[in-house]
């Protein structure tokens, strides 16, 4: 079976009981501690999952205008899962310690590179401790190099001037926010030099997506909030953005799992748009 959103822990261990070919990757990572998600691997994962860092294996080049963590480069993107052992038809799971905010990003590239076997845990390192499935502190034995082929873009991404346009458009297109409502009023702005949210940005904030023991609100939930967001627009024309594209794509993980496919991410998203100097912004609900 193919996972292509969400897995349960007692369905990926399953998965590995069964010698399928799948690939875990621990994505935990702390924005205020960049190493601390690297150091509580190292004391307890999932058993053979390799470690992913944020800024060095899921972020490109920092310009100083493009935001906190752009995008790889898709070559750098397939190079690293090649190394990592994945396969094309690798079923690759990504978890972290976060409700998913990370490792929605991993799962995000990889439908980027066209790869459809891309699930996130569902609840986490979390929810794998609750149901008492076992943790590993070693490092796992390394796989063989993979071969990890770049495929059509599952996904559609905007740069900085579709965004302006988009301020300009007699018909503009929704653009969801996923930022703590504080931030996108631009109040205790700890991450950026700037606080606000570009006008016009309806604010979701991504931990909306999970219920309070941090599993993942059901499809039928998720639906009817983002379509109270989306109105009578297709989800296919909204844009998500957050501070710098990560938990963005929690929200474009909400949205898959409710059926509303098809939205696009501003990758350099608050940290790029607040970086160029022409950019307008407002603050406030």
């Amino acid at each position: 079976m193919r996972y292509g959103t969400l897995i349960t822990p007692q369905a990926l261990h399953a998965l590995q009981q069964s010698q399928s070919d799948v690939l875990v990757c621990d994505c935990s990572f702390d924005l205020a501690d960049p190493a601390a998600g690297e150091r509580n691997y190292k004391v307890a994962h999932i058993p053979g999952a390799v470690y992913v860092h944020l800024d060095r294996d899921l972020s490109g080049a920092k310009t100083g205008s493009n935001g906190r963590h752009p995008l790889p480069r898709r070559e750098d993107f397939a190079a690293l899962m090649t190394r990592l052992g994945a396969r094309d038809n690798t079923q690759v799971v990504a978890y972290d310690d976060a409700g998913g905010a990370m490792a929605a990003r991993l799962w995000w590239l990889l439908r980027w590179a066209g790869h459809e076997a891309s699930a996130v845990l569902d609840g986490g390192l979390a929810a794998w401790r609750d149901a008492e499935l076992p943790l590993d502190a070693t490092p796992p034995a390394a796989r063989r190099p993979g071969a990890f082929t770049l495929r059509a873009p599952l996904v559609k991404t905007v740069a900085y001037e579709d965004m302006l346009a988009n301020l300009a458009s007699r018909d503009p297109r929704p653009v969801i926010d996923a930022r703590s409502p504080d931030r996108f009023r631009g109040e205790n702005e700890t991450l950026d030099p700037m606080g606000g949210h570009i006008p016009g940005a309806i604010n979701r904030f991504f931990r909306d997506n999970l219920q309070p023991d941090g599993r993942f609100k059901s499809a039928a939930q998720l639906r009817a909030e983002f379509s109270a967001l989306l109105g009578n627009t297709p989800a296919e024309r909204a844009i998500s953005q957050c501070g710098s594209g990560v938990t963005a794509c929690h929200n474009l993980l909400g949205m898959e799992v409710a059926g509303l496919a098809g939205a696009a991410l501003y990758p350099g998203s608050w940290s790029e748009w607040c970086s160029r100097p022409d950019s307008p912004v407002a603050t406030g609900e």
